[in-house]
């Protein structure tokens, strides 16, 4: 029996439910800008989050979250970011530390879904936040896993 690209992806979408906050985040080198919404893509907030690429940054975001789950009654989160450069890894391995539920999203896809959301081309931090939660809630996302944080050389044959 063959795997079907649209099983994953099918299998993706009923993985999120009606208590999840779908967070978007677009990284870069030193502010990052997030955006929440629901299982529906409705906007939660009336302002994005800008943050820094510090602890201090994470922490933000860590409240901001927080403070959106219980506003609207949230129990699960699921975040999603571009994996540009390095910048993004300090904050997926943060937030997966803390036990959140970290997702990848291909920068190409959020290229092709910039216009379905205002039917604009146009390029901006906190519209490329949006189109990640979009992305991430119509499935079209893949799991990260943590890597070993050291490597001995050690390779069995």
């Amino acid at each position: 029996m063959k795997f079907k690209q649209s099983d994953g992806q099918n299998q993706r979408i009923e993985r999120i439910t009606t208590s999840h906050l779908i967070v978007g985040i677009d990284m870069a080198k030193e502010t990052h800008v997030a955006q929440a919404t629901n299982y529906r893509g409705i906007v939660l907030t009336n302002q994005n989050l800008s943050l820094k690429n510090t602890i201090q940054g994470f922490e933000k975001l860590h409240r901001w979250i927080g403070s959106l789950q219980q506003k609207h009654r949230l129990n699960s989160i699921i975040i999603g970011m571009e994996p540009t450069g390095h910048y993004w890894y300090n904050l997926a391995n943060w937030l997966a530390q803390k036990g959140i539920h970290v997702v990848l999203v291909n920068p190409a896809t959020t290229k092709r879904n910039k216009e379905n959301r205002d039917n604009c081309p146009s390029k901006s931090d906190p519209k490329d936040a949006l189109v990640i939660a979009d992305v991430v809630s119509r499935g079209y996302y893949y799991e990260y896993t943590r890597q070993a944080t050291h490597f001995n050389g050690y390779v069995p044959l």
